[in-house]
């Protein structure tokens, strides 16, 4: 009886600490090339923790580990929405599929927290449309500070009438009067910065009783730093003028990336916590100098501010991560030994592959840019060097058998081993090489023996891809046509989440 008891209370136990969220629901009238994804909102360069296909009725399931209680993005169909998720949750969602963001319903464990944000989102959108900044920005200083603390108030008090209503969770309470106090700090920023030019008054500067108003409002500021993204921009806001001035000084070769110089101004700013820093950092880093197609020299700049300069262990993980997504494997690294599966069911490796360079393309069905524009170009690529090169096609769809139907159809009459990464973008082929949705299709060359040779490619018709090939077969490609050239629109330095706004130089 007592070891029974043990089992309980352990089963208890791990219930009530698990991370994970249960997703379910349906959008009438979706599609199944159309895919759901859910996002941390608060981190810094964070990934998609989930990627869902809706099957011919419109209906999803799935489960993801919830690395903290917060704000999360769910996107359908290029369109996002807000929501709050706790871990342990069952998240069901229903609606329209052509009505998402606009009109949907949440039940289950997350409904009341999410009633709770719906029912705030309504007075604000109503309650903003009635301030008039730039008539704040003009008043003289008291009678701006009166007009701010009646906006938090009054605000304030919709958020607890809100929370009354729908009985929702302290958390979520306490998040949005942090996100209040955060906006409130943001409009205290542009009076500062307007309104000696909006009044003909460059003499102003804002006073004791100013400085006091926002200590008050800065009393949380490590939590607001951890969950406010708006709040790191309010930062980011005020220092952009000493940035501008430090930036300019700096006598470089004009090389520099923005995070070096920014890593430096961060040096002189004593007052500063070091958690302010990593914060501050990994934006700049993430939202300008992490993109598709950095050079080598500034992916080792990048990696040495990442490891030298950013100390917290989870954000140097995350942005560790993301440099590793955008960038890829490095070249010489020996391909991945992952198992995939060929039609027949035997495994296959990239690994194995050897003798002769191999081509490897990441695709899955429900990406319409593959079919339309990719295979006709990937059919003149295979023709060309078919007699000095492999090819290997990984399919990372949701199911073997979707698997072989979209393999079947769409590689048809394509010399090249046809093969399935297990689970999709969930199998191990695509955590080892950082593929997420956003990444189909994508290319990547690896050398006779085995090892990478290339970073990944986007496009088809890319020069560097080409100069790749060509090295490495001894054949001359022609001149790609400009109409030839395959682009992948998915991929962009804004495929990140990122709400924030670095300073600029």
């Amino acid at each position: 009886m007592s070891r029974y008891f043990l089992l309980l209370m352990f089963a208890f136990v791990a219930m009530s600490c698990s991370k994970k969220v249960e997703v379910k629901g349906n959008f009438a009238g979706g599609s199944p090339l159309e895919r759901i994804e859910f996002i941390e909102a608060s981190g810094v360069a964070t990934l998609p923790l989930l990627n869902l296909g809706v099957d011919s009725k419109g209906s999803f399931s799935g489960s993801f580990e919830a690395p903290k209680n917060g704000m999360y993005i769910m996107s359908y169909a290029g369109k996002t929405a807000m929501i709050y998720l706790k871990g342990g949750q069952e998240l069901n969602i229903s609606g329209q599929a052509a009505n998402f963001p606009n009109q949907f319903t949440i039940s289950g464990d997350a409904k009341n927290n999410n009633d709770f944000l719906l029912e705030v989102t309504k007075f604000i959108q109503g309650y903003a449309g009635k301030i008039n900044v730039g008539e704040l920005v003009m008043k003289n200083e008291a009678d701006f500070l009166k007009a701010a603390e009646k906006i938090r108030t009054d605000i304030g008090n919709s958020i607890d009438a809100a929370a009354k209503k729908t009985s929702a969770d302290n958390e979520v309470v306490e998040y949005k009067k942090d996100e209040l106090n955060a906006s409130v700090l943001g409009l205290m920023s542009q009076y500062e910065v307007n309104h000696p030019q909006a009044t003909q008054n460059p003499a102003y500067k804002a006073s004791k009783n100013f400085k006091d108003a926002e200590a008050k409002l800065n009393a949380d500021s490590d939590r607001l730093l951890k969950n406010q993204p708006i709040y790191r921009n309010y930062l980011l806001g005020k220092l952009s003028p000493e940035f501008q001035a430090f930036a300019s000084k700096q006598a470089t070769s004009g090389n520099q990336l923005s995070s070096e110089l920014f890593a430096k101004f961060l040096d002189t700013k004593k007052d500063l916590s070091q958690l302010t820093k990593d914060y501050l950092l990994a934006f700049v880093l993430s939202s300008g100098d992490i993109t598709p197609g950095m050079t080598d020299e500034n992916a080792a700049k990048i990696n040495k501010i990442i490891n030298e300069n950013i100390k917290d262990a989870g954000i140097k993980k995350d942005m560790q991560r993301i440099q590793f997504v955008i960038a890829g494997p490095k070249a010489g690294e020996a391909a991945p030994d992952s198992k995939l599966i060929k039609q027949d069911g035997s495994a296959f490796k990239l690994a194995d592959v050897k003798g002769k360079p191999n081509l490897v393309m990441f695709y899955a069905s429900w990406n319409p840019y593959i079919s339309e524009g990719t295979v006709p170009v990937l059919k003149e690529v295979v023709n060309f060097y078919k007699s000095k090169m492999d090819f290997t096609f990984v399919n990372l769809d949701d199911t073997k058998d979707q698997f072989t139907k979209t393999s079947n159809a769409m590689m048809k009459g394509i010399p090249g081993n046809n093969v399935y990464g297990e689970g999709g973008l969930n199998s191990q082929i695509a955590k080892d090489l950082g593929i997420y949705g956003f990444k189909l299709p994508s290319f990547v060359v690896i050398d006779k023996d085995g090892k990478m040779a290339s970073r990944f490619f986007y496009n088809l018709g890319d020069p560097e891809l080409i100069t790749v090939l060509d090295k490495l077969t001894g054949l001359k490609a022609p001149t790609v046509q400009p109409e030839a050239t395959l682009q992948n629109d998915l991929l962009a330095p804004q495929a990140v989440p990122q709400p924030e706004a670095a300073p600029t130089k």
